[in-house]
């Protein structure tokens, strides 16, 4: 597959179009302005000039590290009791369990198709650099766009909502240590979920240089922390009945149909598995990246649905009653079964806070993602104030400014709680939906390509004659998924209990479509354009 150069785009127009790592005037990329020791591997040379970029950020990622990354990202065993509340109206504890072995057997494919993507393409742009380079050339440029922008949405609102949920279990922390004298009140959520986020900014500011490291120190809290609550459950709570727990699955959400619930319930359990191409979009800081990358992704997905099963089933057994539970005056049932197994405070706390302290580290973890895949973008001119957004300035080597915007728009977005807790939960969704929307189409070029028989670039982590098949019960199981994410979780619910996520998901992509129109469409030439493959 060679390079798609446009023969009436004007030299001039590459540059304008890639203000941080266009060719000059003897066809060559700038030198970067990185040390050569932070510029990788000779492999991450070669494909950086293939991929026609400059190294401006430092590679000070190894396996370890990016794995500690990933791992933390989507911190898929601690994110369950906390988010589990919607599954249980819809399926109850059987789906949890059922849903999770549904989640790791199906993710598995998806990522083993992404991850291949990753060795091809080792590039921070991710999702929509692959959909430039694996889409028919009429759709190139336009499919691509949007895929940025699904990207970036799913990111932006991940953040958000992570930010969100530590904020929200610190303040359920301080109603259990403080029930007759505290009064609950939804900006103190609002004023915690900005402490988090400007606490996480350090880490990618001036912390940044440290952060392979604490990526690295949080991946052994991330397996020693599971064993530390998992335990006492087990010892502690009451048990749950076999039959009851796994194989029973009541709706209390008022659907008709059961199998109906189920389905719209299985989205929850499989929402934690969604997001692991947050390794991707900092391919451009791994050495080695299209070795170690894709072997990151999958070592990260399987033992982290793994560790998640584990904690579901504890979760589903102990969990004890659930309409007290439910009714628990911290707002967190997950802090109410931690409770009622110790009857501790101090117990609650120490587990509470272990699980916080992992969602912590997946707030620093995942401003990282969104502003590396933000700017990214922006130096591709899909975004606006592109310009400004993609520079970086030499000697701190990080986006900052991509770092400032995603921080101000997950500040933002945190002001939605205190009009609405369910609205900015909604946002939650809209992060699963954008995301599985990028795999979608992503994928389905794949499919395309690998179907013409077209050849594909070398993979240093290939699937080989199974990838054509990898990739389509990838795309089945995505598809379903995706449908039923964008369902709310009751019937006929009120408009405090409807799922804003579709509504959102149009309203973003119509502003993206007017801006692809009014400038985008001039500018945005997908990153194609200065891809070197033949050479």
């Amino acid at each position: 597959m060679g390079s798609r150069h446009d023969p009436k785009m004007a030299e001039e127009d590459i540059v304008e179009a890639h203000p941080v790592s266009h060719f000059d005037d003897d066809g060559k990329l700038p030198a970067s302005t990185v040390a050569d020791r932070w510029r990788g591997t000779a492999a991450d040379k070669r494909d950086m000039a293939v991929l026609g970029r400059t190294q401006v950020l430092r590679r000070n990622f190894k396996f370890t590290a990016i794995l500690g990354f990933s791992s933390t990202v989507l911190v898929a065993w601690e994110i369950l009791p906390v988010i589990s509340v919607y599954a249980l109206q819809d399926g109850g504890t059987a789906i949890i369990f059922w849903g999770l072995i549904a989640g790791i057997i199906g993710m598995s494919f998806v990522y083993a198709s992404l991850a291949e993507m990753a060795s091809m393409f080792p590039t921070a742009g991710g999702q929509y650099h692959w959909v430039s380079e694996l889409a028919a050339p009429t759709w190139q440029k336009p499919l691509s766009y949007f895929v940025g922008w699904l990207t970036a949405m799913g990111w932006q609102v991940y953040l958000a909502g992570i930010c969100f949920m530590v904020g929200s279990v610190l303040q359920g922390l301080i109603v259990l240590n403080n029930l007759d004298t505290y009064v609950y009140a939804s900006w103190h959520g609002t004023l915690l979920t900005i402490a988090v986020i400007l606490f996480a900014s350090l880490f990618n500011t001036v912390l940044a240089v440290r952060l392979p490291l604490i990526e690295g120190i949080m991946l052994v809290i991330h397996i020693a922390g599971l064993f530390a609550i998992i335990i006492p459950l087990w010892i502690m709570a009451p048990r749950g009945d076999a039959y009851t727990t796994l194989l029973t699955f009541p709706t209390t959400a008022g659907w008709m149909n059961q199998g109906l619930a189920a389905l719209i319930g299985m989205c929850n359990p499989i929402g934690i598995l969604v997001g692991y191409d947050c390794s991707v979009h900092m391919s451009e800081e791994v050495q080695d990246a299209g070795y170690v990358l894709p072997r990151a992704l999958m070592w990260t997905v399987v033992p982290n649905g793994i560790m998640a099963l584990l904690m579901g089933l504890t979760f589903i057994f102990c969990l004890g009653d659930i309409e007290t539970v439910l009714a628990s005056p911290t707002y967190e049932p997950f802090i109410q079964v931690f409770y009622n197994a110790t009857q501790s405070n101090a117990a609650t706390t120490i587990m509470t806070l272990i699980i916080a302290l992992m969602l912590t580290s997946a707030c620093i973890s995942e401003v990282a993602t969104a502003s590396r895949q933000l700017w990214s973008f922006a130096r591709d001119r899909g975004v606006p104030f592109s310009s400004w957004l993609a520079h970086v300035t030499p000697g701190s080597n990080i986006p900052i400014r991509a770092v400032y915007v995603s921080i101000i728009i997950s500040s933002l977005l945190s002001l939605i709680n205190i009009g609405s807790y369910v609205a900015l939960n909604a946002i939650s969704s809209l992060g699963v939906v954008s995301l599985l929307s990028s795999y979608t189409v992503t994928i389905s070029c794949m499919i395309w390509r690998r179907r013409r028989g077209a050849p594909l670039p070398p993979a240093r982590w290939s699937l080989g004659k199974y990838g054509l098949a990898i990739n389509i019960i990838s795309l089945l199981f995505v598809l379903p998924v995706w449908f039923f994410a964008f369902w709310p979780v009751g019937y006929q619910p009120t408009p405090e209990g409807l799922n804003w996520a579709p509504v959102m998901f149009v309203g973003v992509l119509s502003l993206a479509a007017i801006y692809y129109v009014v400038k985008a469409r001039h500018v945005y030439n997908g990153p194609v354009t200065i891809v070197k493959r033949d050479e």
